[in-house]
């Protein structure tokens, strides 16, 4: 008998003969059928009606473990979800098209036809489909076409750009672990980055949280393009389903999502033992809430919905419980590998995938640990070289990127923007290349290999039919120095209006034939990060290098000889070679730290009489001597000597408007005491003038105007003497296109009270190309430290972006203007404490700078910024350009096929071999 079933269905069908039995049977199953009914009322229901949500449920239920995955459909579509109306289709001709296809090796000639937002045809198009949609046309003539660019770990628009008090919002300090945090909160479309990101080629990006947390929360990828509706959301790619409050189609596959997790030790974390604990208690809390969620699915599929209730959530740790579903790309920002070994063992315990180590300074030191992480092997988001900040970075190597390849391993160059700022995240791929990381794994760090990473592969990252049309057509070879970006694609968008790009050398549109580094590759595994850096052999003996041009004899490190008759020598370094002079560093804190961020391995600050109590004890307001704090041999410097940095030029630290007296001394010596390790005692001196310091801008011009312009005795008190009649330069450290005008005023008035030509020079100079005819006039040179500007601050917001923003940079801008230039290194949000690392690197800002220049900058005048400019802005006695050189093979020092091989040094009497 059915239960469900009306009563009259069942009462037996009537017979046609009735008999007296008959009716008292009638009446008996009436009167049991009534008995039933009626008692019904009084006993337990036997079945639970279904709930009103029980189809979504069940779907909910069915959906908890299927993982992320495109829609089935997607392979399907004709237009893309982030498709703008009106976008004309776009055909670009005549390219050479690095797809990403093939492992990266697959290379095309011919056309890429766009429409809708995707990617419609490569190689051959066919007429009849151009003929049947109007389009643009945009000739390549040749040129290289690539992927647009993906950034896996960047800051941009939560630490927005100018940094302003009330637009950085990277970190929370409101907790240690704060899965529940979104990075998409926080976004601010006002970053100025966001544009200059784009000329660098920048496409797609991964925005995360800060570093503040041992879990900073959620993080989401963004297309760089701005929006009609101007929302952060508008920049979404792919956000996960339900993200604004709509309703969740459970009947198809969820989309990516990403959670930022840190290193085991850092600034609010407490120990590492500390940090691991409060990770692993989060993920526990997570799987006893994932474990309720699998019970109440059971019951509900089971059909056991009596006191069921609603499904078991908890707003703060549902997307812990996804990570343990395999539903969330855990990004990990871990540097040591203590720390990689704990974070594989978490993921072992809670079985978890990892997607990414990011900084992942030691990962190329513990392969094994990473292939032993749940699922499958991590990729490494990586620096090329930014390394030794603090002490977790100390053994980075710059040859991570290809020890890790050789082992089978992901690898990928990220920005963490804006500590390297974004726009110049291909740069991160020449220098992963230069330094043996094959072409193709190189292109595809930066654009197929993080489109895998971030669950993103079936629409970005390779140019290929179906895919988003984001594409940046280069001037050159995108691994080739300097690469500009000629337009960028995104979404089939334009985004360059009249891109000004200046015109490369023929040996710029193909790969560099890069040096062999195997011996130190090798040697930073033996060493485990900490190789010897010393040279190799320390001769004052005869050394003969031919081809250089010419052949060049060396005795005592003094040149005696050069002519092609080889058998005037008694010794000889086989190869061909050329010589360059040797560079100068300038503006960073070379000499006085080893690690930028660990107290005990700096010399520390000076005080500063404007923003702190003076100790007594010094007397009236001196200046410090930086001489007196050198440390030699530390391992940036020995780097930058490898790289062709002879000497630096360092001031004292300071954390407001006094630094004080700058030092010239050998990056090769190994202390103070060898012969040519000091090369001056005193410079400069060396201040500061901001609005960041506790003191009013007006307050340190004030007191400047009194040290320059007081008695005999204040002026030899403050040590300003020197400086005041015109002796020794002032070196001022100043952004501020205003300050900078304030400071010419004040030149003026000293000159004209004291009858002294005031030898002035600026640092930084951020916005120095506002007042070039000013500067040129007033014979105040500039050292433009970064050359490549970035509106990092207030004082900054007005830069000379380059091309391919703008026709000059501000290098050859103040340069046609007849201002001496100086280039200092390139630092971390322009904070001289933090670029010692990229001295090193001084060799290619260089050759960067005469390559933007479109022919304005010869390649002398280049290298003089970094060599004689910068010690006649700073006051010290050069010795002449064959004093020191640098011996390169494969090419000069403006190459990347170049390889420094030996340092000469007559002031030191000796010759380096490496």
């Amino acid at each position: 008998m059915d239960p469900k079933a009306p009563l009259k269905a069942q009462i037996p069908a009537p017979r046609v003969r009735r008999t007296r039995s008959h009716y008292l049977a009638v009446l008996a199953l009436v009167f049991a059928t009534n008995f039933v009914v009626f008692s019904s009322f009084f006993q337990p229901q036997q079945l639970t009606a279904l709930p009103l949500h029980a189809d979504t449920t069940l779907a909910r239920c069915r959906a908890l473990d299927v993982k992320p995955a495109p829609a089935p459909s997607f392979n399907l579509r004709n237009e893309s979800d982030r498709f703008q109306p009106g976008t004309r289709a776009v055909l670009v001709k005549n390219a050479t098209i690095w797809t990403g296809r093939v492992d990266g090796l697959e290379i095309l000639k011919g056309d890429i036809f766009m429409d809708g937002g995707i990617v419609v045809r490569t190689g051959v198009v066919e007429e009849s489909l151009l003929a049947s949609r109007e389009h643009d046309v945009v000739d390549a003539r040749g040129a290289w076409v690539t992927p647009g660019i993906i950034d896996v770990h960047s800051h941009l628009g939560v630490g927005s750009a100018p940094a302003l008090e009330g637009a950085n919002d990277g970190n929370s300090l409101k907790g240690l672990v704060l899965p529940w945090l979104r990075a998409l909160d926080a976004l601010n479309t006002h970053d100025d980055g966001f544009a200059l990101s784009v000329a660098g080629g920048v496409t797609t990006t991964l925005i995360l949280p800060g570093s503040a947390d041992a879990m900073g929360g959620q993080g989401f990828v963004i297309k760089l393009r701005p929006t009609k509706e101007r929302s952060s959301s508008a920049l979404l790619l792919e956000p996960p389903f339900g993200l604004n409050g709509s309703d969740v189609d459970y009947n198809v596959p969820p989309r990516w999502r990403h959670m930022k997790c840190e290193n085991p030790a850092g600034m609010y974390h407490g120990t590492r033992m500390d940090t691991v604990w409060s990770v692993r208690k989060a993920y526990d809390d997570a799987r006893k809430i994932k474990i309720v969620q699998d019970q109440y699915c059971a019951k509900a599929q089971a059909g056991q919905w009596s006191g069921l209730g609603e499904f078991p959530s908890d707003l703060a740790l549902e997307a812990l419980v996804d990570v343990l579903r395999g539903k969330v790309k855990v990004q990990t920002h871990c540097y040591e590998a203590v720390d990689i070994d704990a974070f594989v063992r978490m993921s072992n315990e809670f079985q978890f995938p990892v997607a990414t180590f990011h900084h992942a300074h030691e990962s190329y030191l513990v392969p094994e640990v990473l292939k032993r992480a749940y699922g499958k092997p991590p990729a490494s988001a990586i620096f090329a070289s930014f390394a030794r900040y603090k002490r977790e970075s100390y053994r980075h190597s710059e040859f991570a990127p290809r020890i890790l390849a050789d082992n089978g391993l992901k690898v990928i160059m990220k920005s963490d923007h804006s500590a390297i700022v974004s726009r110049y995240l291909m740069h991160e791929a020449q220098m992963a290349h230069y330094r043996g990381l094959s072409a193709n794994l190189a292109l595809a760090s930066v654009t197929s290999t993080p489109a895998e990473v971030v669950g993103l592969d079936h629409r970005i990252g390779f140019v290929k039919p179906g895919y988003d049309a984001d594409l940046v057509l280069w001037d050159s070879h995108p691994l080739a120095l300097g690469a500009t970006p000629v337009q960028v694609f995104i979404d089939g968008i334009p985004q360059l209006s009249n891109a000004h790009v200046s015109k490369k050398p023929a040996s710029q549109q193909h790969a560099p034939k890069t040096p062999n580094f195997d011996q130190e590759r090798m040697a930073a595994i033996k060493y485990e990060g900490l190789p010897p850096l010393e040279a190799a052999t320390r001769t004052a003996g005869a050394v003969l290098f031919r081809n250089a041009p010419g052949n060049v004899l060396v005795d005592g490190g003094a040149v005696v000889w050069t002519g092609p008759d080889a058998a005037l020598a008694p010794a000889a370094a086989a190869g061909a070679h050329t010589h360059t002079p040797a560079l100068v560093s300038a503006g960073s804190l070379m000499g006085l730290q080893e690690i930028a961020m660990e107290e005990s391995t700096t010399d520390g600050g000076v005080f500063d009489p404007l923003s702190m109590e003076f100790p007594t004890i010094l007397g009236e307001h001196i200046l410090m001597r930086a001489v007196d704090g050198l440390q030699f041999g530390t391992r940036d410097a020995l780097l930058a000597y490898r790289d062709g940095v002879a000497s630096a030029i360092t001031a004292p630290a300071g954390h407001g408007v006094f630094q004080g007296l700058s030092v010239s001394f050998s990056l090769g010596a190994r202390h103070k005491l060898e012969k040519g390790a000091v090369l001056q005692d005193v410079a400069a001196v060396h201040i500061s003038i901001s609005p960041q310091f506790a003191s009013s801008v007006s307050t340190q011009i004030a007191t400047l105007r009194r040290l320059l312009l007081g008695s005999p005795k204040t002026e030899k008190e403050f040590g300003f003497k020197q400086a005041g009649d015109g002796s020794i330069p002032l070196v001022i450290n100043v952004n501020s296109a205003d300050i900078i005008a304030s400071l010419l005023v004040l030149k003026r008035e000293v000159e004209a009270q004291r009858g002294v030509t005031l030898k002035m020079t600026l640092v930084g100079g951020a916005e120095a190309h506002l007042l070039a005819p000013e500067l040129a006039a007033a014979n105040v040179g500039v050292i433009l430290m970064p050359s490549r500007s970035f509106p990092y601050t207030w004082e900054h917001r007005r830069i000379l972006a380059g091309p391919p923003l703008t026709a000059q940079g501000p290098a050859a801008w103040l340069a046609a203007h007849n201002v001496t230039v100086g280039l200092g290194p390139q630092g971390i949000n322009g904070d001289a404490s933090m670029s010692t690392w990229a001295v090193r690197n001084l060799r290619f800002d260089m050759a960067w700078v005469a390559l933007d220049s479109g022919g304005s900058i010869s390649k002398e005048a280049a290298l003089a910024m970094v060599s004689s400019n910068v010690e006649e802005l700073l006051g010290v006695r050069s010795a002449g350009a064959n004093a020191e050189f640098a011996v390169t093979r494969g090419g000069d020092l403006f190459s990347l096929d170049a390889k420094v091989i030996a340092m000469v040094s007559s002031k030191r009497g000796v010759v380096d071999l490496f």
